[in-house]
């Protein structure tokens, strides 16, 4: 009979659930965890912090299958796992409902001006005109990264009559290709990041790109703060090069409180909580991860698989 090792703050959600060909065994703290990993078959790690994730893994030398509400994994010893041939399910599209809402609160915030109408409530100032005055209506956003997130913020922004043209390997159907989008960035007023991180994104928004960038664009970042070379951002929003910058990411995490990211009137900075500006994050993840045990036990295929070849 398998062994899924799983966090007990999952257990009020999947105790009585699990099929029956499956043993579960809760772990409350690193150190019953730890001892718990090398009987996993089927292991559920989640931890806040990473390194005793990592050591959980490394234990866990029969494991098949490993579950994670995360969507980046890249922190893990993913050569390992491939040894292994562990298959991996990873968190992706679990939180895209409310990232792809926290866009559109980014680009509104942005638009409006709001962060000045909050300051001026603060100060019991009565303002008699908007500090923002962007409509989203008739803008045009470029979208990297068309994956469960993206797709979400592609058809709420169109809501907005926004266009978004997004970035697609083949390209054609009203999309760009990989090596179309860096000659069209002085075309579009918001530029999107939603890809995943990996070598191959890894710094693709650099000062060339910023620089193509129309001086009233603003760039969006919801996916890695790697995907971004900050000390070229932080240039071109102090030279003012381009309009802004909403980022939700950054390098490294937490932002020390030195950077001059704090300080910029025309960043925002949102502490990586799109994600967890929700209340369903463990109930969507239980019932993926239920659905994927009656797999297990089937021998059919789980889903969204994790390759870490790809990092995604």
């Amino acid at each position: 009979m398998p062994v899924a090792v799983l966090s007990s703050l999952i257990r009020p959600l999947v105790e009585g659930r699990l099929p029956t060909e499956i043993e579960p065994r809760f772990f409350a703290s690193v150190d019953e965890l730890h001892a718990l990993a090398a009987e996993a078959d089927i292991g559920w790690f989640d931890l806040d912090r990473k390194e005793p994730m990592i050591e959980a893994v490394r234990r866990a030398e029969r494991m098949q299958w490993l579950n994670s509400i995360y969507a980046g994994l890249d922190f893990l010893p993913l050569d390992l796992l491939a040894q292994r041939r562990v298959t991996i399910t990873n968190g992706a599209g679990i939180n895209a409902l409310t990232i792809a809402e926290y866009v559109v609160m980014l680009m509104l915030v942005h638009a409006k001006g709001y962060r000045e109408v909050v300051r001026a409530q603060d100060r019991r100032e009565w303002l008699m005109d908007s500090p923002g005055k962007q409509e989203l209506a008739g803008s045009r956003a470029l979208l990297l990264g068309v994956g469960a997130i993206g797709s979400l913020v592609k058809t709420r922004l169109e809501a907005f009559e926004v266009e978004v043209v997004p970035v697609r390997r083949s390209g054609g159907g009203g999309a760009l290709g990989p090596e179309e989008w860096r000659g069209r960035l002085g075309q579009f007023d918001w530029v999107i990041l939603a890809v995943p991180a990996t070598a191959e994104t890894d710094g693709m928004i650099g000062a060339a790109e910023l620089a193509a960038m129309k001086d009233s664009a603003v760039l969006v970042n919801i996916a890695r703060g790697a995907v971004v070379d900050q000390p070229a951002l932080v240039s071109a929003l102090q030279q003012r090069t381009i309009g802004g910058a909403l980022l939700d990411v950054t390098t490294p995490e937490p932002l020390p409180a030195e950077d001059p990211l704090w300080s910029l009137d025309n960043a925002h900075v949102t502490m990586h909580l799109s994600g967890r500006a929700q209340t369903k994050m463990f109930v969507r993840s239980a019932e993926r991860f239920l659905e994927n045990c009656r797999r297990f036990v089937a021998g059919e295929p789980l889903a969204p698989v994790f390759d870490p070849a790809r990092g995604y």
